[in-house]
């Protein structure tokens, strides 16, 4: 298996390379990697405090980690904060978050990269978040005896891990000091391996997160105006499959006004939103209007071309629908939408998301297979039926603010073991 691993860090960057020719992602994945140990350094020049280095895969697990992030430095407030992604589409959202004292990409997994890494950087605390697991990485760190925790963790019986053949994946675990996961089957798996005695049950940051939203909610003026006294709609993270169920509706259901915000934002993608749905406008040319006082008023649809606002617009919608469910890897964060007290429809695909899971046999989130059930489940909860929709809207709620507290029992453990007290 290490043979394979070895052969992956060489073949993603060069087909990263191919395809940064044609894709937008793959070249900021390429462009962004070019002079990080420098930036590193630059960075670092003048630093003489210890460094907390958080790394995540992409924004949704930046969003999962922050709680914990933005703990440790109300707690540690002299401490330097090191913030890295793997994907663009973290590190260009957050490449300018105020709660880092630098945020970078991660030099691809390797020996002499992770070497020269930890040379560098001199980690006084490492922590990955959920999904992220590079052997060199882990490897560099338990061989320094740098403390590295794995935040809010999920594993499923078919990863590799645990497979008879997985044993050089189960080394790289054994590598953490502490894997914290977020339920119990997670650390029955891990207990299988023989890691119980470095494994605990936290449950999921995303719920402080989430929660965090809503206590220091800032309204959106222009998406208040457009929302006053109508039936919304907003659509989160969607996907060209998710427009495809919802398109339908919308054309039969002109009463009902919608926020559709794309998973990717690139013009492609807006053109194909700018197609499915009657009356569009993108946010960037309704906000202009508005601004003018020009806001036009039979705008239906509005797409929403920036990043960074998904979070506060759910809090505007009647009813939301989080993307991802009719296809690919499944269904996106449905705990953003669910706080606010919102019923959360979904498609058919999220086994392998337990908050997901957990609200639909709650009843605080709906799954559809299709368009016609997703059609005939919004015309329910959008009737004079207000005792359906208030249900689904009290075991939304009720459900996430249950699930709190995974940061502080992270962040007693990190303070209990003294792992940042010289």
């Amino acid at each position: 298996m290490k043979l394979f691993y070895q052969i992956f860090l060489w073949a993603y960057p060069f087909a990263a390379r191919i395809l940064a020719f044609f894709n937008e992602k793959a070249n900021k994945w390429v462009r962004g990697r070019k002079g990080i140990f420098p930036s590193i350094e630059q960075a670092l020049k003048e630093n003489q405090a210890p460094i907390i280095w958080m790394h995540c895969a992409s924004l949704g697990e930046f969003e999962q980690g922050r709680p914990l992030l933005e703990s440790l430095k109300t707690q540690y407030p002299k401490h330097f904060i090191l913030l890295s992604f793997f994907s663009p589409s973290g590190y260009e959202v957050r490449k300018n978050y105020e709660g880092a004292n630098h945020v970078c990409y991660l030099p691809m997994d390797g020996p002499i990269n992770a070497k020269r890494f930890y040379d560098l950087v001199k980690p006084s605390l490492v922590l990955f978040v959920k999904y992220e697991f590079w052997y060199y990485y882990s490897l560099e760190a338990s061989k320094r005896k740098i403390p590295m925790l794995l935040v809010s963790g999920i594993f499923r019986p078919s990863q590799v891990f645990f497979q008879f053949y997985g044993g050089f994946y189960r080394k790289l675990l054994s590598h953490f000091s502490h894997l914290f996961v977020q339920e119990q089957s997670s650390f029955d798996l891990l207990k299988g391996i023989g890691l119980e005695g470095k494994s605990s049950i936290s449950g999921d940051t995303r719920f402080d997160r989430v929660i965090s939203i809503v206590q220091d909610f800032e309204p959106i003026e222009v998406i208040e105006h457009f929302s006053k006294n109508r039936q919304v709609l907003v659509a989160g993270s969607t996907w060209a499959e998710d427009d495809e169920e919802l398109n339908h509706y919308l054309h039969a259901n002109p009463h009902v006004f919608a926020i559709i915000a794309p998973h990717e934002i690139i013009a492609e993608r807006l053109e194909e939103c700018l197609k499915w749905y009657p009356n569009t406008m993108l946010y960037t040319e309704y906000l202009a209007l508005f601004l003018e006082g020009k806001a036009p008023s039979h705008v239906q649809v509005l797409i929403v071309n920036n990043y960074g606002m998904l979070t506060r617009l759910y809090s505007y919608g009647t009813i939301c629908l989080v993307g991802g469910g009719f296809g690919g890897d499944g269904v996106h964060n449905v705990l953003e939408a669910a706080v606010y007290g919102k019923p959360v429809l979904i498609g058919p695909i999220y086994d392998k998301y337990l908050e997901a899971v957990e609200l639909v046999d709650n009843g605080g989130c709906i799954s559809v297979e299709n368009a016609l059930e997703l059609e005939e489940e919004l015309t329910i909860l959008l009737s004079e039926n207000v005792a359906a929709y208030q249900d689904a809207c009290k075991a939304a709620k009720e459900y996430v603010y249950s699930k709190a507290g995974a940061t502080k029992t992270i962040l007693d453990y990190i303070q209990a073991n003294r792992l940042l007290t010289n």
